[in-house]
């Protein structure tokens, strides 16, 4: 155990909040530079080009978005595998489970860049992306649909250091990917006026660029396991365990996204100006939410190690500190979507309507701040522990059983609003918090925690 502490982190002994906390501050910072890719683009274009380049980037980067959701869910079934191992004291086996994912994701990464291409035009109209914003919608999702392959391998690489304990080397990364996409952005869209094609080729040259750094710094670091040209293969046994993990995961991540869609395509039908605004503040959400994410993720990989090493108690404890610390941040995001929310929007647009609809929109938003503080520990402590499955289960039903049927039925009323849609939701969270908190009870009559 000795040497795997040299190269990453060994969760599986002292305290547990201060490694918890420093682990997770390089995850939200990784995230939050990531979240910068869209909300550049969109800041850039809200600034310098017109409501028909924000509603084409909004509605372009959902579709992506899912789809990097999706393989980043997947992915999680490497990191929880790795840090298995490493609790376990099996970080040998690390090797394997790297080479699996690299030529597993390899294929992913060219079957979704294919997919894309080809079906750009269809999932452009399932969105019902307003018809002045159609063509360039499509042209977003192509261009960054050609980049898959950097996008995944960039997912790929995060979840594969964040497994052995390591959330300071994809910060690095994705550091300076951010700063090549801002320039980008500046040069492709302001300068030459390229709107939202430019943003899209800004992206993905900024993906590509993180991993081609991922990779030079991978060459100069030393991992708690070795690398071998022969674990360059499809391991059954090994790529069995990370689906069994991730696949659940994965569903989950694309349904949910997909009442998200549908959202945005309900949304859409109500007009232009409710379109762009829309996509404004879900990119303000995307921000919001970050802090919740980044304590699921450090929870994943902490709880990981402590359920290989069979401390489930220590697991137990690492839960709620999480959940203390990510409520205490939360009534900060509350107070500052809920009161400041125009100000926020209007880091994206100029329009004084695309703004006040995106406003409207964050009200709403603000109160899921506290829901997703509890929720999303759960899930990061479901996902440490093996339970993609019903992480999968309640994902789904909140999704399929409240947020859509609510936002269905609210732009039916007379008079609907952006915060009668998004109101769906905080309700649709309540359920999620209810069942983690219901499942918690068995977990712990299951490991007498």
């Amino acid at each position: 155990m000795t040497s795997i502490k040299k190269r990453g982190n060994n969760f599986t002994e002292g305290p547990i909040l201060k490694p918890l906390l420093s682990f997770a501050f390089p995850v939200l910072m990784a995230l939050f530079l990531q979240a910068m890719y869209g909300a550049v683009d969109l800041f850039v274009v809200g600034k310098f080009a017109d409501s028909v380049d924000v509603s084409a980037v909004s509605t372009g980067s959902q579709i992506m978005h899912t789809i990097t959701y999706i393989v980043s869910n997947l992915a999680m079934g490497t990191t929880v595998l790795l840090g298995q191992y490493i609790g376990e004291g099996k970080a040998e086996d690390g090797g394997k489970v790297t080479g699996t994912s690299i030529i597993f994701f390899t294929l992913v990464a060219l079957a979704a860049s294919f997919f894309l291409l080809i079906a750009s035009p269809a999932l452009t109209d399932l969105m019902n992306a307003p018809p002045e914003a159609r063509a360039d919608t499509i042209t977003y999702v192509r261009i960054c649909g050609g980049g898959a392959v950097a996008i995944i391998a960039y997912n790929l690489i995060g979840s594969i250091f964040r497994g052995i304990g390591d959330s300071t080397t994809p910060l690095i990364t994705v550091a300076i990917a951010c700063v090549i996409n801002i320039m980008g952005d500046l040069l492709l869209v302001a300068v030459f006026h390229m709107g939202t094609a430019g943003a899209a080729i800004a992206t993905v040259a900024a993906q590509a660029v993180s991993v081609i750094s991922s990779f030079l710094l991978i060459r100069r670091k030393e991992l708690p396991f070795k690398l071998l040209k022969s674990h360059l293969r499809l391991n059954a046994d090994i790529l069995k365990r990370i689906l069994r993990l991730g696949l659940p995961l994965a569903l989950q991540s694309f349904l949910v996204n997909a009442s998200f869609l549908v959202i945005l395509a309900i949304v859409n039908n109500l007009g232009l100006t409710q379109s762009a605004g829309l996509g404004v503040a879900e990119k303000v959400c995307a921000f919001i939410m970050l802090v919740a994410a980044a304590f699921s993720q450090a929870m994943s990989a902490f709880v990981a190690q402590n359920y290989g090493a069979g401390k489930m108690e220590r697991a137990k404890r690492a839960l709620f500190y999480g959940i203390g610390s990510s409520l205490v941040i939360a009534v900060f995001m509350f107070l500052l979507t809920f009161f400041k929310g125009d100000m926020l929007a209007g880091i994206f647009s100029k329009d004084p309507e695309v703004i006040s609809m995106g406003f409207d929109y964050l009200k709403a938003y603000a109160i899921d701040c506290f829901l997703t503080a509890v929720f999303f520990c759960f899930i990061g402590f479901y996902n440490g522990i093996g339970m993609t499955r019903f992480v999968m289960f309640q994902g789904i039903a909140g999704a399929f059983l409240v947020r859509i049927p609510v936002a269905y039925l609210m732009s039916r009323l007379p008079g609907a609003t952006l915060f009668h849609i998004g109101m769906a939701t905080p309700c649709a969270s309540v359920l999620q918090t209810i069942l983690c908190i219901i499942c918690f009870f068995s977990v712990k009559k299951k490991y007498k925690i």
